[in-house]
């Protein structure tokens, strides 16, 4: 793979646009691989130009490491091994009709592809405190998720028995068929039918897991929220996700999204907060002077007279820090006018004379 300051956009390398869907995204992908896929095309600089376009394909075709690098740019898939990286990417079925996406993974990434037996990986949601995103800091995330069973010690079987190899697969949990068309060697990869693809039948289930060699418990993992986390940051714990389906692949990883917790006192927009302060008729006219609450207490702002209903007042540097840039946000107070419901005689009174006197007041 390119270093990071040699590569270009993602998108760019597709040609699309970012809010491109997942079918646009694979078919520029399959017209660019055809394009340059060194089997075909011969020209100095072929190769790198199809790894360039099969990474950035792996990327935007998955969902979840589309939206960290959409999220943080290139640092936000940094942690991705090849394997990783390029596992989860559909080439066989994009490009299987044309008798190269079996063994593109292997033959341009660097070693066998174990990314099909991968575990499946977890998302769950933070809802984490506005003084912690102001702060940044640890956040406890629980979560459910199947781990090893004790009884059977992950094979499924029953103590003292023990998974035979799938006679029909040979073990491999996949059967394949291959033909010819037009001078183009097609090869079909599938499940095995009589074991799922696990590769082993098991013959005496385990009582504890029914076979399954996993049971599902409450685990909790720790997080660090970093100041000015945005609202839908994905946080990568990895490791923490499903088992792999076959004995010896890697874990999943936990994908910890970042959500602002409901506060009554502000409303999230970015690094800015906002507040609904009411106020009475008589301060709007009159003018006043504010107590009004922040994330580090309260600040004093104030009321111009004459303030009209939905007026907002401006307090710098009261919101959120703006992750990845210098500066925090602000905190805008809108005005809410609150009118009387009831009046006493005397305020009756009042209110009809400043009537008479409004009349009076020269256009």
């Amino acid at each position: 793979m390119a270093t990071a300051a040699a590569k270009r956009d993602y998108y760019e390398v597709l040609g699309v646009p970012r809010d491109a869907d997942e079918k646009t995204i694979k078919d520029a992908f399959r017209t660019l691989a055809l394009r340059y896929h060194p089997d075909r095309n011969k020209e100095p600089g072929a190769e790198e130009r199809f790894k360039e376009i099969a990474e950035a394909y792996a990327v935007l075709s998955d969902p979840k490491k589309r939206a960290e690098y959409d999220a943080a740019g290139f640092p936000g898939v940094a942690g991705f091994g090849p394997a990783d990286l390029f596992g989860g990417a559909d080439f066989e079925s994009v490009l299987r009709d044309f008798g190269f996406g079996e063994s593109l993974f292997e033959r341009f990434f660097g070693g066998p592809r174990r990314a099909p037996w991968r575990g499946a990986d977890i998302e769950v949601e933070a809802f984490v405190p506005l003084e912690r995103i102001a702060r940044g800091g640890e956040e406890t995330v629980r979560f459910r998720r199947a781990g090893t069973c004790e009884t059977c010690h992950g094979s499924g079987a029953q103590p003292g028995t023990q998974p035979r190899a799938c006679a029909s697969c040979g073990g491999t949990g996949t059967k394949s068929t291959s033909h010819r068309d037009k001078g183009i060697h097609i090869r079909h990869v599938t499940p095995c039918a009589d074991c799922g693809g696990r590769g082993t039948v098991i013959e005496q289930p385990c009582p504890t897991c029914s076979g399954r060699g996993e049971v599902e418990r409450e685990e909790a993992v720790v997080v660090r929220i970093p100041p000015g986390a945005e609202d839908g940051l994905v946080l990568r714990v990895p490791g923490k996700g499903y088992a792999a389906p076959r004995p010896g692949g890697p874990a999943g990883d936990l994908l910890v999204v970042v959500r602002t917790a409901p506060d009554p006192r502000f409303a999230r927009r970015g690094a800015d907060l906002w507040r609904i302060q009411e106020i009475g008729v008589a301060d709007a006219v009159l003018g006043t002077e504010l107590e009004v609450p922040t994330l580090e207490g309260t600040a004093s702002v104030k009321v111009p007279p004459g303030a009209q209903p939905g007026a907002h007042l401006r307090l710098r540097g009261k919101g959120l820090p703006r992750r990845g840039e210098h500066g925090r946000g602000d905190l805008y107070v809108q005005l809410a006018i609150v009118l009387p419901e009831r009046l006493s005689a005397e305020e009756r009174a009042l209110w009809e004379r400043l009537r008479e006197l409004a009349k009076r007041r020269p256009a």
